[in-house]
């Protein structure tokens, strides 16, 4: 079986709780040790003031098809990802069409496989057509591979569809990604955080109690359901907390 080394890298592992510099010994394409000793390989690699980690994982990537191939495809995405040294990536369901039935699920599964550069994880629509306003099929996306579900582009604003989705979900054990703004509070066309600078610029603001009030309504909501939430794009000290 061919043996590749990888010396002088810094090694980061944190299964293995490793992250200094050694070298890595792969057999047929598999890690099989580390501080290899000197010998015969039939490849050497000097990863000299390089990183040497496990495959980088992606969970939030804006695929362009199905609906917007003229700026990416998903052969194009994934190689980009690959070349960037993630192997797996998850793709957010903001397509046109939106990911919201079984067949899109698998166009994408398919397509992924086809141009084989990474992992495609998919994550459907919450809601049929990202609206927010009806379930979408959330067994059958499932069954068709979807591994969590996401309005992202949106919020889930409505707290009853959101209530249903997390009791749903849960029967499934996937997770809800939501994004974390009120828009009542961001109509107004905000540009950036609202404060003193937006001010003196004279430029619409974004309250932080738009993404704090979200963040707080998700958490009641999945201790109500026992469900799982995943917070996007959190960006405020209240949030955080």
């Amino acid at each position: 079986m061919p043996t590749t080394l990888i010396q002088n890298g810094r090694v980061i592992d944190p299964s293995q709780d490793v992250d200094r510099v050694t070298s890595v010994l792969l057999r047929d394409g598999k890690v099989v040790g580390f501080d290899a000793p000197p010998g015969q390989y039939d490849q050497v690699i000097d990863a000299a003031g390089k990183i040497v980690t496990p495959g980088l994982i992606d969970m939030h990537v804006h695929l362009r098809e199905p609906g917007r191939e003229e700026d990416e495809t998903i052969a194009t995405n994934t190689a980009s990802a690959a070349a960037g040294g993630f192997t797996s990536i998850a793709c957010i369901p903001n397509t046109a069409p939106p990911i919201d039935t079984q067949a899109t699920v698998e166009f994408i599964q398919h397509q992924a496989a086809r141009a084989g550069h990474c992992n495609v994880f998919v994550v459907a629509c919450v809601s049929k057509n990202r609206e927010g306003k009806e379930l979408a099929e959330i067994g059958q996306l499932v069954e068709a591979g979807a591994v969590a579900f996401s309005d992202d582009g949106a919020p889930v604003y409505d707290a009853e569809l959101m209530r249903r989705a997390l009791e749903y979900c849960s029967m499934f054990d996937k997770p809800i990604l939501n994004h974390a703004e009120v828009m009542e509070l961001t109509r107004g066309g905000g540009m950036m955080h609202e404060g003193i600078v937006s001010l003196l610029l004279g430029l619409p603001g974004m309250p932080s109690a738009a993404e704090d009030v979200m963040i707080g309504r998700d958490i009641a909501l999945m201790d109500v359901t026992g469900g799982r939430v995943h917070i996007m794009h959190i960006s405020t000290a209240g949030g955080v907390e």
